[in-house]
């Protein structure tokens, strides 16, 4: 009978993957309100992404630097291979952005968000090919049935055609890159906090997304206050808020777990989309969220 010296690290291990969990599907919840800001943004797309960095890095440099010393994960930055792993993160959250942005240009929207929503696969792949992580076939039962969900969910606003196939592409690239992300901010998030990723990869990806948005030949400036709350609201609510939460729980969760929970963005956007735009939230939606939610629990089922 193992006795109190043995459970207690295996309870807490439990209790922090619960709490990972729970602020992982709130980070979901976060970034779900992305879309609804950046339709409401009086800037274009690009500005927005932007705003979106420029207003955050400052909440996120006094979270950094009120934080606690000495806690696990603290380590500082401190040697050049560090700040190469930061940039790299910060790298692949801009072409995540900027990418996905462009590819709106060329294509749907509903099909850049679907394709923009495969990053579990890339992250599964490189999981496996690159650091040898075996997974369970419950596990991949339900990244497909995830993923299925997905496609039901926009299914009615899709759009195949020849047109398309250059925007397309440009999602699936948004994908990749984003999948890079996660497996980047994964590996960091075993010796850096949260408020240290979070700061020092913002403001690589602010400095990256400036040159982007002035050569997109955008307005940087909003025309009114309620403008400039929007842009604020991106800031703190999707990135510092959301984004934060899911950084924090990919150091107690598989980053294709992780991954795969974040299909719930999608389906919560398109409830938002319904509460707060106004727009025909139909029952092909309502039955991809609930397979969306049936893949995520099976995945979950699947990673332990």
């Amino acid at each position: 009978m193992p006795d109190a010296s043995t459970l207690a690290p295996a309870a807490r291990a439990d209790s922090a993957q619960r709490i990972a969990l729970i602020a992982l599907l709130t980070g979901a919840l976060g970034i779900a309100f992305a879309p609804i800001f950046v339709r409401l943004s009086e800037l274009g797309p690009s500005a927005t992404a932007f705003w979106r960095l420029a207003f955050a890095i400052p909440a996120l440099w006094v979270w950094m630097a009120v934080e606690p010393k000495g806690g696990a994960r603290s380590r500082k930055p401190s040697s050049l291979a560090d700040y190469a792993r930061l940039t790299a993160a910060g790298l692949f959250f801009a072409g995540d952005l900027a990418i996905w942005h462009w590819s709106i240009r060329y294509t749907s929207v509903a099909n850049s968000t679907l394709l923009a929503n495969f990053a579990p696969i890339f992250v599964t792949l490189v999981s496996w090919l690159v650091f040898k992580e075996r997974f369970s076939r419950t596990f991949l039962m339900g990244l497909a049935l995830a993923l299925c969900g997905a496609v039901v969910l926009m299914g009615q606003s899709l759009k195949l055609s020849p047109d398309h196939l250059f925007g397309d592409a440009l999602g699936l690239l948004t994908a990749v890159f984003y999948g890079g992300y996660i497996l980047a901010v994964g590996r960091l998030r075993a010796e850096f906090s949260t408020a240290t990723i979070m700061t020092w990869s913002g403001v690589v990806t602010g400095l990256a997304l400036l040159p982007i948005a002035l050569l997109s030949g955008e307005s940087l400036i909003a025309g009114s206050l309620g403008g400039w709350a929007v842009l604020l609201g991106l800031a703190l609510v999707s990135h510092a808020g959301g984004q934060s939460l899911i950084t924090y729980a990919l150091a107690h969760l598989p980053a294709a777990f992780s991954s795969v929970s974040l299909l719930l963005q999608p389906a919560a956007a398109a409830v938002l989309a319904w509460a707060l735009l106004a727009e025909p939230l139909g029952a092909f939606q309502a039955i991809g969220g609930a397979v969306v939610l049936a893949g995520i629990l099976m995945a979950r089922r699947g990673s332990r």
